[in-house]
């Protein structure tokens, strides 16, 4: 993995793939090639970055109206020119990029090479594109049967693009479990991994499904299954504005991303809040809620950050709807056998609605006839296809790889999901139910006052940007809230960073405490104040330097900690919410002070399309 960029018309493609790699860029990746069809074939592919791709192609650019185009995070091999995208196969008869991990490659390696095909890179992208043109040969069949009987050999996950120089005017794409997107044009077509390279060129789109195999050539575009059947090609409207992907005046996508915050949990609970009428409503929701009601447990799954909203979900869904919750990774769910009956609801998150090992979890859930839900971003993505019902977050494109507005839009679906779960079950008055809507109604402009204290965040930023370590301490809802802030150090700036329930520090964390060791401190006016501001002692007690986030007008902790980040006084179950901005201001401070790549950290990936 990890982006893939494809274009077959009337215009010249190089432009048209950088353009498409550049906008993949957000994904993370480590090295990027490109393969261009005119009269003659040229591929060119680089250790490194686009810039660096377009520098090593120089001038006059490639001539040719159909390309591929590929941006790698590297999974078999490191990252080098050789194991870059696209890969050629051994007599030239076919050019591929492919995302996702063929599991089998060792044995298709192992028969290729018995069969004397001699291998360049140490990828299995490169043992695919061989068996291909195998298949090609010894069958002596066209290259859509080569590319659909290869891939009915193939075990694990694909989202390819390839053409063959055999026949310069076709260009195949397929997928399973590995996201594609086909952009109809007028007389042009468009592959990528996601709508973001399309969007600027066309809003029309076919959302390829596991298992489809899209040909495209200068008479049209068919769509058929590995097995040769035919489909209809379901065209669908995609509603992004090529806008909301621009940087506009801010330095960086994640900087933007979080001053986005208060557009984007308004359009989270945009048309589903009624204060007025004391209402939440989920339309996604609508014919599954009487099963999700009478719900006996909720097991919430998700990675990364999704799992850490999905953490929130469990305080705000037993809190209020008194609805048992566990919260599991996705990549650990599947493999450990679990418990799993119709009386069940598991709700998956994920910004992409592409995370494989989300999917995985999802697919064994439905197997176990449990209800399936969705909260995701990325309308048609593969879990909302897959599930039974769900809700789109609604918070726009999202760039930079350190996720920012998805996860206070993710904990505003469960905060609204939780409030009206609890309300219909009767845990919550009709006046509690109205006090829990009018306070996440404010929640934006309390975001908006939050974000003014960007220049005080970046003061104490500057204090602690060599630091090597750092603990996060919460209690309650502010635990999964420190766990989230230490992935956003860790993430973008290459700090360690750890996260704890405050009352943890005691049994073996306090030991790394001293003068060198900086500690945020969730301390909001809560119902575990009190306790908060001894474990706030015992850090003093040991040396440590603390910042801590609090309510407005707080004096007690302002006199123990080195620092105070205030947030505006809100309904505890709300205040992950607003708590979180602060703590994404300073990751993101610290990492520009120490010269990271802020929107594109080393080795991670923006969706994560392999298990």
């Amino acid at each position: 993995m990890c982006g893939i960029v494809g274009y077959i018309g009337y215009r010249e493609a190089y432009p048209i793939v950088i353009e498409g790699l550049r906008k993949l860029e957000y994904r993370g990746y480590d090295s990027a090639g490109v393969g261009i069809m005119g009269k003659e074939l040229t591929v060119i592919k680089t250790k490194g970055n686009v810039d660096a791709l377009v520098a090593k192609v120089g001038h006059p650019m490639p001539q040719g109206r159909l390309g591929i185009g590929h941006t790698r995070w590297a999974t078999h091999g490191e990252p080098t020119d050789v194991n870059a995208h696209p890969h050629t196969s051994m007599h030239g008869h076919f050019v591929l990029v492919h995302n996702g991990i063929i599991e089998n490659y060792a044995e298709l390696k192992s028969k290729l090479e018995h069969r004397g095909y001699t291998f360049k890179s140490e990828t299995d992208t490169e043992v695919l594109v061989n068996l291909i043109e195998y298949i090609y040969l010894r069958g002596k069949v066209t290259p859509e049967i080569a590319v659909r009987l290869a891939l009915y050999k193939v075990v694990g996950a694909y989202g390819i693009c390839v053409f063959s120089p055999d026949e310069p005017r076709t260009l195949i794409a397929a997928r399973l479990g590995s996201p594609l997107v086909v952009g109809v044009g007028d007389g042009e077509y468009f592959v990528a991994s996601d709508a973001t390279p399309i969007a600027a060129h066309t809003q029309s789109v076919i959302l390829m499904n596991d298992g489809d195999v899209a040909i495209m050539n200068d008479e049209g575009l068919e769509l058929k299954t590995i097995r040769n059947e035919r489909l209809k090609p379901e065209v669908k409207l995609i509603d992004w504005d090529v806008e909301d992907t621009d940087l506009g005046h801010f330095e960086h996508y994640m900087l933007k991303e979080i001053y986005e915050q208060p557009k984007s949990i308004r359009d989270t609970f945009r048309g589903r809040v009624n204060a007025e009428q004391h209402m939440i409503k989920l339309g996604g929701l609508l014919d599954v809620m009487p099963r999700l009601s009478d719900a006996q447990r909720i097991v919430i799954v998700g990675c990364g950050t999704s799992w850490h909203a999905g953490l929130v979900g469990e305080y705000l869904l037993e809190d209020l709807a008194r609805i048992p919750v566990e919260v599991e990774y996705a990549s650990e769910f599947r493999y450990r056998n679990p418990i799993l009956t119709p009386n069940d609801v598991v709700l998956a998150i994920s910004q992409s609605g592409e995370t494989a090992d989300t999917l995985a979890a999802i697919q064994l859930a439905k197997h176990k006839g449990a209800l399936v839900l969705g909260i995701c971003n990325v309308v048609g993505s593969s879990i909302s296809r897959q599930t039974n019902a769900g809700v789109y977050t609604h918070a726009g494109p999202e760039i930079g790889v350190a996720s920012t507005k998805a996860f206070t839009a993710q904990v505003t679906v469960l905060a609204m999901l939780a409030s009206l779960l609890g309300y219909k079950r009767g845990h919550l008055s009709e006046e509690q139910h109205h006090e829990f809507i009018c306070g996440l109604l404010e929640v934006p402009d309390k975001v908006e006052h939050i974000l003014q204290s960007s220049d005080l965040i970046k003061q104490v930023a500057q204090q602690y940007y060599q630091a090597t370590n750092f603990l996060f301490l919460g209690r309650g809802y502010m635990f999964p809230v420190a766990l989230e802030g230490a992935l956003k150090l860790k993430e973008i700036s290459y700090i360690h960073a750890e996260g704890y329930p405050a009352a943890e520090i005691k049994h073996g964390p306090i030991a790394l405490i001293d003068e060198y060791m900086p500690v945020v401190i969730l301390a909001p006016r809560d119902r575990s104040y009190e306790k908060v501001v001894s474990n706030i002692q015992e850090v003093k007690a040991r040396h440590g330097k603390v910042i801590a986030i609090v309510t407005e007008g707080d004096t007690v902790v302002r006199e123990l900690a080195d620092y105070c980040i205030e947030i505006p006084q809100s309904l505890p179950v709300v205040e992950a919410l607003l708590a979180v901005v602060p703590l994404q201001l300073l990751s993101y401070h610290i990492a520009v002070l120490r010269g990271c790549n802020v929107d594109r950290p080393r080795n991670l990936a923006k969706s994560v399309t392999v298990e």
